[in-house]
């Protein structure tokens, strides 16, 4: 296996991702981040990995990660690589190893619901860990024998970021994020190591994803350093919103991609979103090969957008 925390190498193209979760069935949030995902990098001749995060084991599955690629599939988009992040446990638990011998990870014990109950938003609309864990040392056998989840002990001080777009990722996430959980309690690589750790295995030098994980990048760069690894380029794109104004979303039961297949071909809803999405003036038919001819960022909308069910 590569050693992801091997500086010496260097990428020798462009390479980015698309990293939807297998939680449930594709939805128009996933294929339209999937296919800006896809155009960013075909149009700069980048490769492409679809990379599956699965790791989360009350939520995802085989036949999710199946209906994942079919959906996209669909839609017409392809890849030059495809992982499952649950495969990448090895490289997770180096990296777990790797910042406990910095002291950075603390054991906690504190149970979602007690954190909830403590008040403090986070910036991702979460809410903020008060760090009462924060002096618990690890056991004498390593992280390995401790009880409830691992914390990443956060630096003071402020992350000075932008992205591609001009939008300020900047933040002090120890103060606006909270120690973030590393491993859960259930034995689970949680989501902020997972994706740092990939990317960097992967040798990924640009993120394409919605604006909605904006407020993670912090955290991200701060564990990027920690682990040596090379920090990629960003870019955040429009959200599609529900008629409530939330992001639309798997868990709040967003139409799935094969109700819309039963309405729609994959050029027809790659066409709406293609409007959708500020590229073409109207929502005629067109595949993901047909909008890298003009693709530019510059004629993608900045602003959320509702998408209505019974329009599909």
């Amino acid at each position: 296996m590569r050693n992801p925390f091997d500086r010496s190498r260097c990428a020798p193209v462009d390479r980015s991702r698309f990293a939807p979760t297998t939680s449930g069935p594709a939805h128009p949030g996933t294929l339209v981040a999937g296919l800006l995902a896809w155009l960013d990098a075909r149009s700069r001749g980048a490769r492409f990995e679809l990379r599956l995060e699965d790791v989360d084991p009350e939520r995802c599955t085989p036949e999710h990660a199946r209906e994942m690629r079919a959906a996209l599939g669909w839609l017409g988009l392809d890849w030059d690589v495809d992982s499952l992040q649950s495969e990448r446990r090895e490289a997770h638990e180096a990296a777990l190893d790797r910042l406990a011998a910095s002291g950075l990870l603390y054991p906690c014990t504190c149970s979602r619901s007690e954190v909830a109950r403590n008040g403090l938003h986070a910036a991702d609309g979460g809410w903020r860990y008060t760090g009462r864990c924060r002096a618990r040392a690890l056991p004498p056998g390593g992280w390995r024998e401790a009880d409830g989840a691992l914390r990443l002990r956060l630096p003071e001080g402020r992350v000075e970021l932008r992205d591609e777009s001009g939008l300020d990722l900047s933040q002090d996430p120890l103060r606006e994020m909270g120690d973030p959980v590393l491993r859960r309690r259930d034995g689970a690589i949680a989501y902020h190591l997972a994706v740092v750790v990939d990317d960097a295995a992967s040798e990924v030098t640009r993120i394409v994803r919605g604006r909605d994980l904006a407020s993670s990048t912090a955290i991200h760069v701060v564990l990027q350093r920690a682990l040596g690894v090379p920090t990629p380029s960003y870019r955040h794109h429009f959200l599609l919103l529900e008629e409530s104004g939330g992001k639309l979303a798997k868990l709040h039961g967003s139409v799935g991609w094969r109700e819309i297949a039963s309405r729609s071909d994959g050029p027809g809803f790659c066409g709406r979103l293609a409007q959708i999405s500020g590229l073409r003036a109207n929502a005629r038919p067109a595949t993901p090969r047909e909008l890298l001819a003009d693709f530019a960022w510059e004629r993608v909308r900045s602003d959320d957008v509702v998408f209505r069910h019974p329009a599909v």
